[in-house]
């Protein structure tokens, strides 16, 4: 059993940062597949970045995200991070930290492969 917490989230202009954090409890932390996902009303959810667990050292992240995101993962402190800079008026939604097990690579950018999911944060980029 996994609990998330997100954290992080606020408004920012165009061009601007935002560094978003999810807490994890559980002591197998370091097992499980964390990512990032958001969602906008009436817009299915939508990917963002995924750092595998289990030994998986590469990030994965979303084609609109690649080079202004950055996932980092902590497992001494059971928690994983998301950097977003150059940020843009589409990145306006609110974002959630899922997690989960015996995630297969052709399913990490999948919100169904994930068992467990946060409160979610929003993130608002305006001028």
């Amino acid at each position: 059993q996994v609990q998330l917490v997100e954290s992080g989230g606020g408004s920012v202009q165009p061009g601007g940062s935002l560094r978003l954090s999810c807490a994890a409890s559980g002591r197998t932390f370091r097992s499980y597949t964390i990512a990032w996902f958001r969602q906008t009303p009436g817009k299915e959810r939508e990917f963002v970045a995924a750092f595998r667990g289990s030994g998986g050292n590469t990030a994965h992240y979303a084609d609109s995200v690649k080079g202004r995101f950055t996932i980092s993962r902590y497992n001494t402190q059971n928690k994983v991070d998301l950097q977003m800079n150059s940020l843009k008026p589409e990145d306006t939604a609110v974002y959630f930290c899922a997690a989960g097990t015996g995630i297969i690579l052709s399913s990490v950018r999948n919100g169904a492969a994930y068992g467990y999911w946060g409160q979610g944060t929003q993130v608002t980029v305006s001028s």
